[in-house]
């Protein structure tokens, strides 16, 4: 099976030069997907010389060598890509370039081989044969810069937002209850006579009947009113210690971020003492 097919079906010639150039794109994207992934501050030329460097591996395909060497010698020269493209540090920054540069690889890799053979493979039953177009050379540069892409502005996103997610422990009439808060930067409700920081739950979470009360006044821009609260004598945060003097809001609408359980004031995570 030819590695590429043309518009028609039809096997066509590849030119070694034309396999470099292909391979040092796809080389040059994985590259800048890793810096602004891991935010890397180095200059476009050391990326472009290090997808130079990562384009050569394709040689190693013309010479009659088992494929566990082929192997090794891919990982050698990706290595070496990764230290010209972003330098050598030491060994975790090394490994870290160097893992997700695979990731980005096995990403694009994946998505391009199913659009393949979404594409160009017919099923009968569990019998896949070759019926249309492969994907071919003006597609694959097209798609895979919108594949890295979306990629990393989805890596982005998810950094961005489960980095505000907490891990909580509240110990309440010998019980103790292990919450996930999230960090609301707009989350800025306190107790206006002593300062306390407000932790917001929806009222079902926990069963608070029997405690005592205290109640907060609050002021939304469509509403105000006063907010049930119980005094925490503490507060667990993963990652940031114990909290004291903390109050705990109850309220009625269901909490819909993912897998969260309370909203979290920012006041507990800045350090000063509650």
């Amino acid at each position: 099976m030819p590695l590429f097919y043309n518009v028609f079906g039809d096997e066509m010639k590849i030119y070694v030069d034309f396999v470099l150039f292909l391979n040092f794109m796809i080389d040059l994207l994985l590259l800048f997907g890793v810096s602004i992934i891991l935010k890397r501050n180095v200059s476009i030329n050391r990326i472009i010389l290090g997808a130079f460097f990562g384009s050569l591996s394709i040689l190693f395909l013309f010479f009659n060598i088992n494929s566990f060497l082929l192997t090794i010698f891919k990982i050698l020269i990706s290595i070496i890509m990764v230290i010209v493209a972003f330098g050598f540090k030491n060994i975790k920054y090394l490994f870290k370039n160097f893992i997700f540069l695979y990731l980005l690889g096995i990403v694009l890799g994946g998505v391009l081989y199913f659009l393949n053979i979404q594409f160009s493979y017919k099923q009968v039953g569990l019998i896949f044969f070759h019926s249309g177009i492969s994907i071919n050379i003006i597609f694959l540069i097209i798609v895979s810069p919108i594949i890295i892409y979306l990629y990393i502005k989805q890596v982005s996103s998810l950094k961005n937002n489960y980095a505000n997610y907490y891990k909580i422990r509240i110990n309440l009439e010998n019980r103790e209850y292990k919450f996930i808060g999230f960090l609301d930067t707009g989350n800025k409700l306190k107790d206006p006579y002593f300062n306390r920081p407000i932790i917001l739950i929806n009222k079902d979470k926990i069963s608070f009947n029997d405690m005592k009360k205290i109640y907060i006044p609050y002021v939304t821009i469509t509403e105000n009113g006063l907010l049930e609260c119980i005094n925490l004598k503490q507060v667990y945060i993963d990652s940031i210690g114990i909290k004291k003097n903390v109050l705990l809001g109850f309220i009625k609408e269901q909490i819909t971020i993912d897998g969260v359980d309370c909203i979290l004031q920012t006041k507990l995570l800045e350090g000063i003492k509650c």
